[in-house]
C-alpha cells in the first residue's frame, strides 16, 4: 500500500482532532515530528537503495 500524501493529510486531520478534544496537543506535535523524521529516512532509504542498483522494495 503506497501512503498517498492525501492519506497522511487525512491521519493528522483525524489526529488532530483527536488531540484537540482530549487536550493533547503537545503530544500531536511531537508525534508529527515523529512522523515526518521517520518519512525522510525511508525516502532517504530508498533512494540509497535504488542508485545502488536494487530494485526490491
Amino acid at each position: 500500500m503506497k501512503f498517498d500524501s492525501w492519506q497522511s493529510t487525512l491521519y493528522f486531520l483525524i489526529l488532530g482532532i483527536i488531540a484537540i478534544f482530549t487536550g493533547e496537543i503537545v503530544t500531536f506535535i511531537m508525534l508529527g515530528f515523529i512522523l515526518i523524521s521517520l518519512h525522510n529516512i525511508n525516502t532517504t532509504l530508498k533512494k540509497i537503495n535504488k542508485s545502488n542498483g536494487n530494485s526490491e522494495q
